[in-house]
């Protein structure tokens, strides 16, 4: 159904179609609402009354999107902190309503996740150079916003734990003793 502004319409009746249209598929942002609603000529002072409305009654609730995403694209796709809060700003979120829902995600979760990724991965690189192996790694959770420090540190635990299991090759080419 796409609800647009027409010369006979109440604009504020179509915003809110076009506002339950939008939240009847998945949680939205206040700042995602508002630039449909500027994409389908709702005047901004129109946009802005139902906004507020919508937020009023709890169907435009951008800490509570917040804190679901954080939880749903952690525990889901890996994601550290850092690619957490990138996301949370294209999508428009407050940055004191993104430090909120990211402080929830605790530390000892971020490294647990960051754990998990590397030995998931590593069983994949069992005939790569150490070396490889670790650079492959480091490039892997800097992309998913993992600090450095923290990625080298599980890297050299999870690289050291596991070589029995998957030996990795030396500059050589020969299984490292």
């Amino acid at each position: 159904m796409d609800v647009g502004l027409d010369g006979e319409s109440d604009p504020a009746q179509v915003a809110r179609g076009i506002l339950l249209d939008k939240l009847s598929g998945q949680p939205r942002t206040r700042a995602e609402l508002a630039d449909v609603l500027a994409e389908r000529g709702i005047p901004d002072e129109v946009a802005d009354e139902v906004l507020d409305r919508f937020t009023e009654v709890g169907l435009i609730d951008d800490a509570a999107f917040a804190t679901a995403w954080v939880e749903s694209r952690h525990r889901g796709r890996g994601l550290g902190k850092r690619a957490l809060a990138q996301e949370l700003r294209r999508r428009g979120v407050d940055d004191e309503l993104s430090r909120d829902a990211l402080e929830e995600l605790a530390p000892e979760q971020e490294e647990e996740k960051a754990r998990e990724l590397v030995r998931k991965k590593l069983r994949s690189m069992r005939s790569l150079d150490r070396q490889v192996a670790m650079r492959r790694l480091l490039g892997m959770l800097a992309r998913k916003g993992y600090p450095g420090g923290m990625a080298m540190s599980i890297i050299k635990q999870e690289l050291d734990a596991s070589h029995e299991e998957f030996p990795l090759l030396d500059s050589s080419g020969i299984e490292v003793e």
